[in-house]
Parts: C-alpha cells; sequence; structure tokens
C-alpha cells in the first residue's frame, strides 16, 4: 500500500504544479492557496512515508521539469531581469540608468538635452526596452540585482534578445543546474556531518522552493548553491577557495555577508587570511567591471530605499510600525528600519561570541538562526527570501523553516487587486503559526545543535539505498 499511497501524493504534486505554473494568475489568491495547501499536503505526506531517496530525487527533478516552458505567473520579477540583460548585452552598465530615465529621454517629445544623455548604445535596443517598461513592477528605481545575476540576464538575453520565453528558458535551465549542484551539497554534506542523507528531500521536494525557484525564477537558488559550497570546501580544509565561493554568493545577493562574524572562531588566523583574500579578489573581479562612483551611489540609494521606504509581509516590524504611528502620528520606518538591521548586525556578534563549541557541522544550525532573527526583524519578507531557511533546516532538527515556507504563501493575498493590499490578518495568522512552532522547537529541544558522529545502522540503510545515485550527485 505505501507504494500506491507515495504515487497519488507524487500525482497530487504534479497536478498541483501544472496548475500552478500554466493555469494560475497572481490575482487568482484563493486557487493559489487551494493548490499549494494541495502540494504541501502531498510534500508532509510524502516525507512521512518515508520516501526512498532515489525516488525522491528523481521525483524532485520530474517536479521542476513541469514548469521548464512556462512563463513565471506568480511574479514579474522577471521583465526587469530581462531589461538589465538588454543593457548588459550592449555594453551598458546595468546599475547606471534608471528605467524611467532610459525611456523617457528617449522619446521624440523629450527636449535634445536629454535624448543626448541616452547613451548611443541604448538605440538598438529602445524599441525593445519600450515595450517592456510598462511591465517593471519598479522603473523608478535602479538595478537591485548583483554582478553574479546581470551576467546571467546578458547570457540569457544574448542568447534571445528578442525572445521572452526563450529567456525565460535559459534562466530556467541555470536554475535546474544550481539546484543540481545544490543536490550534491546536500547529499555530500549531510554523509560528511554523519546525518541521513535523505534529509535533503527536506529541501529538494519542498513546495516553496519548487514554486519560487524553479517557478519564479528567483536567484536564491545559486546564493543557497554557493553557501553549500563554502561550506563544503571548508569542511575540506579549502579556506581561499571557500573565500570565493562566499564572494559568489554575495555577489547574487548581498544577504551571505552576515556569514562573516559566524566564521571567525572556526577558521583561527591564517585561514581566515586565506578566506578573506579568496572572498576580496573574487568580488574586486566580479564587481569591478561595474564599479564607479555612481554604482556606489546608486546601490546606497537603493539600499537606504530598502531599509526606509519598503515594507511587506513583516512581523516585528508591523508591530513597531503600529506602536510608531499610535506615538508619533506617521509612519516611522525611516527610523525603525535601520534600527532593526542593527539589531540583526549585533546578533549576529553576540551569537558568534557565545557559541558553545563552534564547528562547522553546526555552521548550519548558527547560520539557521541568524537568518531567522534577519527575516523577523526585516521591513519586507518575500517568500522566496525564505528558500535558504529551508536547506540550512536539513541540517537540524527544527521544523519552523518548514512551516514558515508553508505559511508564507498567504502573503500573496496582496496582489488580488493592483493596490497591492496586504491582508494583516492573514500575516498575523502567519507569523503565530511560525513562532508557536518556534516556542514548540525549543520546549522540546530542537534548537539546540544537533549532535553529529557515525549513521546509525537504520541511517547507514538509507545511505546504502541511495547508492550510485547519492555518490554521484555528491561528486557535484
Amino acid at each position: 500500500m505505501k507504494p500506491v499511497f507515495q504515487l497519488s501524493a507524487l500525482f497530487v504534486s504534479a497536478g498541483a504544479y501544472g496548475w500552478l505554473a500554466y493555469a494560475t494568475p497572481r490575482f487568482s489568491f484563493e486557487q493559489l492557496l487551494l493548490l499549494f495547501a494541495l502540494a504541501f499536503g502531498a510534500y508532509v505526506a510524502l516525507l512521512k512515508s518515508g520516501l526512498a531517496l532515489r525516488w525522491g530525487l528523481l521525483a524532485a527533478l520530474l517536479l521542476r521539469l513541469l514548469w521548464l516552458p512556462a512563463l513565471p505567473a506568480l511574479s514579474d520579477d522577471y521583465h526587469r531581469f530581462r531589461w538589465d540583460g538588454l543593457l548588459f548585452t550592449q555594453q551598458v552598465n546595468p546599475y547606471q540608468y534608471r528605467p524611467d530615465e532610459l525611456v523617457e529621454t528617449s522619446s521624440p517629445a523629450a527636449p535634445l538635452a536629454l535624448q543626448a544623455a541616452v547613451p548611443e548604445l541604448v538605440q538598438p535596443i529602445i524599441g525593445q526596452l519600450a515595450e517592456l517598461y510598462p511591465r517593471l513592477n519598479s522603473p523608478q528605481y535602479y538595478s537591485v540585482y548583483p554582478p553574479v545575476c546581470q551576467a546571467a540576464f546578458g547570457v540569457a538575453a544574448w542568447l534571445f534578445p528578442t525572445s521572452e520565453r526563450g529567456f525565460v528558458l535559459v534562466l530556467r535551465l541555470l536554475i535546474l543546474l544550481a539546484e543540481a549542484a545544490t543536490t550534491g551539497l546536500l547529499l555530500a554534506l549531510l554523509r560528511r556531518f554523519g546525518q541521513p542523507p535523505q534529509r535533503a528531500l527536506w529541501y529538494l521536494l519542498n513546495p516553496l522552493v519548487i514554486v519560487e525557484l524553479t517557478g519564479n525564477l528567483h536567484f536564491e537558488a545559486l546564493v543557497t548553491n554557493f553557501l553549500l559550497l563554502m561550506l563544503w570546501l571548508l569542511a575540506r580544509g579549502r579556506a581561499a577557495t571557500a573565500g570565493a565561493a562566499l564572494a559568489l554568493a554575495v555577489a547574487t545577493k548581498l544577504l551571505p555577508l552576515l556569514v562573516l562574524p559566524l566564521l571567525l572562531r572556526r577558521l583561527g588566523w591564517r585561514p581566515a587570511g586565506w578566506f578573506g583574500a579568496g572572498l576580496l579578489v573574487t568580488l574586486a573581479l566580479l564587481f569591478g567591471p561595474f564599479l564607479s562612483l555612481e554604482l556606489l551611489e546608486n546601490i546606497g540609494r537603493s539600499l537606504n530605499l530598502y531599509f526606509r521606504n519598503f515594507e511587506f509581509n513583516a512581523s516585528f516590524y508591523y508591530l513597531l510600525r503600529a506602536a510608531g504611528q499610535w506615538y508619533t502620528g506617521y509612519n516611522q520606518i525611516a527610523r525603525i528600519g535601520p534600527a532593526l538591521a542593527l539589531v540583526v548586525a549585533l546578533g549576529g556578534l553576540l551569537l558568534a561570541r557565545t557559541e558553545w563549541r563552534p564547528t562547522w557541522a553546526t555552521l548550519p544550525h548558527a547560520l539557521l538562526l541568524l537568518l531567522t532573527l534577519y527575516f523577523l526583524l526585516a521591513t519586507t519578507v518575500h517568500p522566496w527570501y525564505l528558500t535558504p531557511l529551508v536547506a540550512l533546516s536539513v541540517f537540524t532538527r527544527a521544523r519552523y523553516a518548514l512551516v514558515w515556507s508553508g505559511m508564507a504563501v498567504v502573503s500573496y493575498a496582496a496582489y488580488r487587486t493592483t493596490a497591492y493590499t496586504e491582508n494583516l490578518g492573514l500575516v498575523a495568522l502567519e507569523y503565530s503559526v511560525v513562532l508557536l512552532t518556534v516556542v514548540l522547537d525549543t520546549s522540546q529541544g530542537r534548537l539546540s545543535p544537533q549532535p553529529t558522529g557515525p549513521l546509525t545502522t537504520a541511517e547507514s540503510g538509507t545511505a546504502t539505498e541511495s547508492g550510485a545515485v547519492g555518490r554521484a550527485a555528491g561528486a557535484l
């Protein structure tokens, strides 16, 4: 009966993902919620049924391939990806101009002085940019995507300069390659730390991971891969190349810089020097082609806007915002946002200072706690931001990250109208369930670092069962 049950759960998953990929617009929240709930229920059922690792790996691949020809329906960020990629192909610095600057100054009605400000290299693609412009969700902001993302956008736009679907296909294949490498790293690290490789399925079959990374083309897939690569290299004593791996993660999204305080006590002075050299040299190589005073100013403006203006699906920040409005009569985000960021920075230093017996095996646990603090205090928490938490939780006994990955979908209620009005009742429900799970994890001792050591007899059986598939994936 178990194989029949597992096969049924996989068919439910496939049906839900197929409907999400091809027949669910973002504004159809009730349909999205129902299909995601079906997929998440099937996910929990598969994990509890003891699905064999080799079948779980095959299912993870096939469920991702379902999305291959689909355009992202739940996110419009890929239009900005394509915009930046088109600029990249024309050797125009995507950080130098806002979209509204390029399109408005290219209009025949614009003064000649403004038209002269548009670089000549943009002229061959100005028609495509004008067509893309109405689809952009933030045309008045400078690009916030670091160099690794820009390189990916540029390659996709170079291969398919006039095809939206072709552009999306290239990015999706890149994300699939990153997820394949993540699979190998998860299996290799779980074995190295004496934990059952079956746990990799917690991440690989997770609906939020599949929908937001493969489906919606978010580059947390690469961030997770580079962070795991860093950990694997550090565990093998390769400090310089581990620093380069972290640089790749930072050049995909700046958030991985938070890991630095957690590395100091683990590295020692000489390895820390090699790690720092690898990090700085690689960052210089990646950011160097874009580097200018203008770039630093524009990135500074974007970060300032992020911490002082943007708010979405937040938890403690919304409580502080309400208190600030009650006390002063207006939104205090300009003060609260930076203050919360400072609390996270101090929390990272405190965690690094107070860790008991820090090892490479306990680094995922420590980073999970630090990123959790960051997201609980952040002013903006889009669902895909949480996918690295799911990957890190694989190495721990904590369950709250998995629960959070199931609850975050309620934030899509904001997209039911073009006004993007959040349902604060649903936000409160999301974080109430998450915080309750944190309390349960704490009371049951699941938030303490997990002891590592040789595999038990049962776990060794699981590892043997995966056989050549696991070893091949571990070599990626």
